[in-house]
């Protein structure tokens, strides 16, 4: 009976199912029968056209293939390395010279976190920073590769790099990586090659100099003013070579060994005056000063002599004729009340300022501007080439740096003459100099 009655159930299920079916199907046939001559008809006629759209979108897929085949294969001969990553810093590219700057060895099926492959925080900082603002962000570092063959980390080396990134859709980034450290070799060699070139030449024009005093003494006019002529030249050219052996000690050693002890700004500018006064009496050029009286910056007595001397040595040369040189000394508050004060220098002249081309690279060496090759003589022509060695604002950066400070040059919107402006960290009060004295 039991099983009787599972059939008959079975039965009724399976008919009632049948029966729905067919019912499906009448409602169907009415629902499609008024519109099945149209549909074909109209079937017909679009069907060509939809080949066509459908044949063009393969064309175009396959053009847009090619087109980023293409684009793989000059990326991955590119001479700077690239690579790409998605929304989750997985690695999904990079070209043959990323692999190398990188050391990284990835295949494209691995699907990893960059930050596995590449131990470089900086680099991650950076792509981090480029989806969050995006923007597109620019940095340097130096990069420590790492690897777990203790015979093969004997021969990686370090290396400075630059990197671009940019933001891409879908939360993705793409980086640009630029290998620093060639050029950098290569411009220690030349600092070594002309450092040791400076160094042999010392003593062959400090006896030639020896040899030009010896005739000034015995030769008379108008035969002496060629050994005059001669003198200085010889004293340009060892001014030229020391400049040079002290800027390459700097930049060797930006941590230079300061004998630091409190200097009054004032007294120190006076004193420096004092020695370009007979340069600045030939144009009829005066300094003025403001500022507060009493001013103690922590710092390299010598050193910062030698940056005012400089300063001040290059204000005269460009300025015109009974014009002033004005030098502002200022006290600004930090915003952690903490922190020391800094102290800011405006040095100010009226000469010919620099052009907008110059700016950037007045501080390179042996750099020299158009408008920075003349100045003025009293009656206000042109006199030549001021004798210079292009070294000197090199040296001034070179010294604000290492005293923990900064420069800056501009043009002054008022007198359109060169404006310096100095900035130190370790100020004093005067009542405070009396504890480092």
């Amino acid at each position: 009976m039991l099983l009787l009655g599972f059939i008959l159930g079975l039965a009724v299920g399976i008919g009632f199912w049948v029966w729905q079916q067919v019912q499906l199907n009448r409602y169907l046939g009415r629902l499609l029968r008024p519109l099945t001559s149209h549909s074909y008809k109209m079937g017909l006629l679009l069907i060509p056209g939809l080949r066509q759209e459908i044949a063009m979108v393969r064309q175009h897929r396959q053009d847009l293939q090619q087109s980023l085949q293409t684009y793989q294969n000059l990326l991955d001969f590119a001479p700077v390395g690239y690579l790409q990553v998605d929304e989750e810093n997985q690695l999904l590219w990079c070209n043959r010279q990323a692999q190398e700057i990188l050391y990284l060895h990835w295949q494209p099926e691995q699907v990893r976190l960059l930050l596995e492959l590449v131990r470089s925080y900086e680099l991650d900082h950076l792509i981090e920073q480029t989806r969050d603002l995006q923007k597109p962000q620019t940095g340097e570092w130096i990069f420590h590769p790492s690897c777990d063959d203790a015979v093969e980390m004997a021969t990686i080396k370090s290396l400075a790099l630059r990197a671009s990134s940019l933001p891409l859709p879908n939360g993705q980034v793409g980086v640009f990586l630029e290998n620093r450290q060639p050029l950098l070799d290569i411009n220690q060699v030349r600092d070594r090659y002309f450092s040791d070139l400076a160094h042999e030449l010392r003593t062959p024009l400090t006896s030639i100099r020896l040899v030009a005093e010896t005739l000034q003494i015995r030769l008379e006019p108008p035969l002496n003013r060629w050994v005059n002529r001669l003198m200085q030249e010889v004293d340009r050219l060892i001014n030229l070579v020391q400049s040079w052996l002290d800027l390459t000690q700097m930049e060797a050693n930006p941590n230079m060994q300061l004998q630091a002890k409190p200097v009054e700004l004032r007294s120190l500018i006076t004193s420096v005056w004092e020695t370009l006064e007979p340069l600045a009496g030939r144009q009829h050029l005066s300094l003025s000063y403001s500022g507060p009286e009493n001013v103690w910056i922590k710092a390299d007595q010598a050193r910062i002599y030698q940056v005012f001397l400089n300063l001040l040595d290059n204000s005269i040369k460009y300025s015109p004729p009974r014009t002033s040189i004005h030098i502002e000394a200022k006290i600004l508050s930090t915003k952690d009340n903490a922190a020391s004060p800094i102290l800011e220098i405006n040095l100010i002249d009226s000469g010919v300022g620099f052009s907008e081309a110059d700016l950037p690279h007045v501080f390179e060496r042996f750099y020299r501007g158009d408008k920075a090759r003349t100045h003025s003589s009293q009656d206000g022509n042109s006199i030549g080439a001021i004798v210079g060695n292009g070294l000197g604002l090199a040296i001034v950066e070179q010294i604000i740096h290492a005293h923990g400070g900064s420069i800056k040059a501009m043009n002054h919107p008022e007198t359109g003459g060169a404006w310096m402006q100095l900035q130190f960290c370790e100020v004093m009060a005067n009542s405070l100099s009396q504890d480092y004295s």
